[in-house]
């Protein structure tokens, strides 16, 4: 975890600074000529009148808005998207340089159309996008009571042009700059993309995981061939792209343009398309809005009611070689094919109609895509990733972490010799030093994961050879230099002091960041994160210990050591001075195991004061309108904690709002990359 005490105090000081009026902003929407307010069946939202972009979208009979309405006056400037606006590249015939439009980044009035039937509202965007033989007309539909957006472009020209590039952006309440958590959870949702052709969608809940939520889905021909993060301009009012706001994305339906540039390097998860019109020649895309009345948990059903297909994974689409993983699909139509790519990378078993099972093959790995062809001409793509076998891969893990990342120079001037360090997979190297000195000191989740990995590995499939190391590095290294003689866990045994220690660091790095702390505040032993890690490596070698005494070499050190130093790890975390021990913490699942296991060993003193401390925390929880805290403005941590100890003392209310959170945040959908992945807005190394 890389925000602290320090990072906080400046953003909060900075936050604090700033007017919530944009300075320096200009209205290039014409917000202050008014809206267009349009009425369906399931949907109040207004339209403003100038641009025609969307900028509030309530259910009916609901005042929720899945868009920053309270917020546009601070997204009302050149550059910043809105739901309604386009961006696209083109070039004359198939060869050459290509051209980007885009409605956001020269606002000009557009041209209001006539209406008809079904049509709420339409514009021709000739003013505020670039000449050119394009022209593009938007049109603002009532679809069955739903809401739907689409455009027609039509070549004006005399040659052919080649659209390699049209994307329409996605803009949601997101926003959690200079909100409280209450209103945080209020007002905002979170939105995450099934990135599947014909088949894809947008999913949108509210952050607090209840009331109704919201799927975009396509409308006619409009796949949703990848998902592009957009670039606007940073204002401190909202704090695009900042660990208060992830910013935008872009539906993108054509995107062979940029898999020629700025993707070159990359696989792009579906294979890019271009679509050539010749003079005269139009075509249509478009997306459709639609409530899910019941919630997050209603969304695939809401997907399907649009005659979008739907797929089920199970368990998911991470699957290991060896283990055939089960596929549902429902749809209007009937599957003509299906089709891996790699060739032969998967192979499917139909158990019964739209019921398969998905077997990757003996030499799968990594990405790999299932094509589905149905009858009425849609392409569905369903996303997976392959494994090693299970206990292979768990294998592989224990013996990499044990050899290729084995730190064994003594001459280590602070002390991190014998250990698992953290590695440079693209160097393959050691990460020996690094401005962010947690990750070259072996503490912080950037730090611990590879000692951290390598004890946990052994819990379940134990290795004589790698527990003989890890008995070393906890003798040599956890017990003595990461932790102190009263149990405390230091921040980083690696830091930056030239005066305190001799040792050459690298020039070519900037040291001169808050995060190259000096060895005064790597040896800081007030972060409660940082005990969760060394408990959990402390348990896990308990384990090995108690069920495997006869492979351990350090006979000093037998399992009554081990529960012991979990125990005691725990309990010093929750003193007065360690910080942050009053939020839900990564990974304290394992402080309910060490408690398990006290209790069954019979250790009743010890059992019933760490009993006392968590439900001191849980009894906080369940007073608290939103329990899960964290460092950070917000985050996804410290839900674990806050459901794990409420049910073990039975309080329900707080047990049902937790699991709604972790809805709000979690998308299930057919790709493994969004599947069950926490939303963070920061964190990424």
């Amino acid at each position: 975890m890389f925000g602290y005490d320090r990072v906080l105090v400046v953003i909060g000081f900075v936050f604090a600074s700033l007017q919530s009026s944009v300075v320096g902003q200009s209205d290039n929407l014409g917000i202050k000529n008014g809206y267009i307010t349009v009425k369906t069946a399931n949907f109040n939202a207004r339209i403003v009148r100038d641009a025609q972009v969307l900028a509030s979208l309530t259910p009916t009979g609901d005042t929720f808005d899945f868009l920053p309405s309270d917020l546009i006056s601070a997204r009302a400037g050149n550059g910043q998207y809105h739901w309604g606006d386009i961006t696209f590249r083109y070039r004359q015939g198939s060869s050459g340089a290509w051209i980007d439009g885009n409605s956001a980044s020269a606002r000009k009035p557009v041209t209001a159309l006539k209406t008809g039937t079904g049509t709420l509202a339409a514009s021709n965007l000739s003013p505020t996008i670039p000449k050119s033989p394009l022209n593009v007309t938007r049109e603002w539909l009532d679809v069955s009571g739903d809401l739907g957006l689409r455009f027609t472009i039509q070549n004006t020209g005399t040659s052919a042009v080649e659209i390699g590039s049209l994307g329409f952006p996605a803009e949601f309440n997101s926003i959690f700059t200079n909100r409280a958590a209450t209103d945080t959870q209020r007002l905002c949702s979170l939105y995450d993309p099934y990135v599947g052709m014909d088949a894809g969608y947008i999913r949108v809940s509210p952050v607090r995981g209840t009331g109704a939520a919201l799927v975009v889905t396509p409308l006619g021909e409009t796949p949703l061939e990848a998902y592009r993060n957009l670039d606007e301009p940073y204002y401190a009012a909202t704090g695009y792209g900042s660990q208060t706001f992830e910013g935008f994305y872009e539906w993108q339906v054509l995107t062979q343009a940029w898999a020629e540039k700025e993707w070159a390097r990359v696989k792009p998860w579906n294979t890019p398309s271009s679509r050539t019109l010749q003079p005269g020649q139009k075509l249509q895309y478009g997306v459709r809005f639609s409530v899910a009345k019941g919630g997050v948990r209603d969304l695939d059903a809401t997907v399907r009611k649009t005659g979008t297909p739907v797929a089920f994974g199970v368990p998911g689409y991470i699957i290991p070689r060896g283990s055939p993983s089960q596929l549902f699909l429902q749809a209007n139509s009937s599957v003509l094919s299906m089709k891996a790519e790699p060739a032969g990378a998967l192979v499917t078993r139909e158990l019964s109609e739209n019921s398969y099972t998905i077997t990757p093959s003996a030499t799968a790995w990594g990405r790999a895509s299932l094509i589905i062809r149905w009858a009425d001409g849609k392409i569905q793509t369903v996303h997976y990733y392959v494994t090693k076998p299970s206990t292979e891969a768990i294998a592989s893990l224990g013996k990499f972490l044990t050899t290729e990342q084995w730190f064994n120079d003594t001459s280590d001037p602070f002390g991190r010799a014998p250990s698992v360090m953290s590695y440079d997979y693209e160097a393959r190297a050691l990460v020996t030093q690094d401005p962010r000195v947690w990750i070259a000191g072996l503490s912080d989740e950037g730090g611990v994961g590879a000692y951290l990995a390598a004890t946990a590995k052994q819990a379940i499939q134990p290795n004589a050879a790698e527990v003989s190391k890890l008995e070393l590095f906890v003798d040599k290294v956890l017990w003595p230099t990461i932790q102190t003689s009263d149990f405390g866990v230091k921040k980083s045994i690696f830091y930056y002091d030239p005066a305190a220690v001799k040792y050459t660091y690298n020039a070519a790095f900037d040291w001169t960041s808050w995060t190259s702390w000096n060895q005064d505040d790597a040896y800081a032993v007030d972060r409660a994160y940082d005990y969760v890690h060394v408990a959990a490596a402390y348990w896990a070698m308990y384990r090995v210990a108690r069920a495997y005494p006869a492979i351990l070499t350090v006979k000093a050190h037998d399992w009554t050591w081990y529960i012991n130093q979990a125990y005691r790890t725990v309990m010093r975390g929750m003193q007065t001075d360690v910080g942050y021990n009053r939020l839900g913490l990564m990974g304290e699942t394992v402080f309910g195991e060490i408690l398990a296991d006290l209790t069954r060993e019979g250790l009743t003193t010890e059992a019933s004061a760490l009993t006392k401390s968590m439900q001191s925390r849980a009894t906080q929880w369940d007073g608290e309108a939103v329990p899960y805290g964290s460092e950070m403005a917000w985050d996804s941590t410290g839900q674990e904690g806050v459901y794990y100890w409420a049910k073990y003392f039975g309080l329900t209310n707080t047990v049902t709002k937790t699991v709604n959170s972790v809805l709000g945040y979690m998308p299930t959908v057919p790709h493994w990359g969004w599947n069950g992945n926490a939303r963070r807005y920061w964190d990424n190394m």
